[in-house]
């Protein structure tokens, strides 16, 4: 099976793979479904993969040319979350914040619809959790985690698909039979 994947794309390729790890493993973490594995076992992967990895890859792809901004920016994140000290539950809701405005803007950046719907919900992950800090809601915390697995698994899919040359964007259905885009 031939799976070349172009320069342009495999930094593209590496960061959402790097993105949808971390994502997975501290989604998975935060929710809190799998018995004995808490966000704090996410560390090590959001240091590492989400943290170094990711910046480096970022780093690769501005030199390339490629639109490493994202990267470098959650990288740098990811890795400051994972050893930054959360003194309250407000500092880490603030520090949630920044991040889910970074995510913001990264999804309003535009690009691909994958790349869109990837930082979406990784924004609204970090806003839920945010909001969940502030409020030292459990309840709100489970459901940004939740919402940061979704992101991760559409990160993940992304890379995949890419690789695996499977559908990157969903068909549009014909809008009907005398229909314009002016209506």
């Amino acid at each position: 099976m031939d799976n070349v994947v172009s320069a342009g794309s495999t930094t593209t390729v590496a960061g959402r793979l790097a993105l949808g790890v971390t994502l997975l493993a501290f989604g998975l973490g935060t929710t809190g479904v799998i018995d004995g594995v808490a966000t704090s076992d996410a560390m090590s992967v959001a240091h590492y993969v989400g943290g170094v990895a990711l910046f480096l890859v970022g780093l690769l792809a501005l030199r390339d040319g490629g639109a490493g901004v994202a990267y470098v920016a959650l990288g740098a994140l990811w890795f400051t979350w994972a050893v930054a000290e959360h003194g309250s539950a407000n500092a880490a809701g603030l520090f949630l914040l920044l991040f889910a405005l970074v995510a913001l803007t990264l999804t309003l950046a535009g690009g691909d619809s994958l790349g869109q719907a990837m930082y979406g919900l990784l924004f609204l992950a970090m806003l839920v959790l945010a909001v969940a800090a502030f409020a030292d809601s459990s309840v709100l915390t489970k459901a940004g985690g939740w919402v940061a697995v979704a992101s991760g698994a559409v990160a993940w899919y992304a890379a995949t698909a890419e690789l695996a040359h499977w559908p990157a964007v969903l068909p549009r259905r014909a809008a009907g039979r005398g229909v314009t885009a002016t209506g």
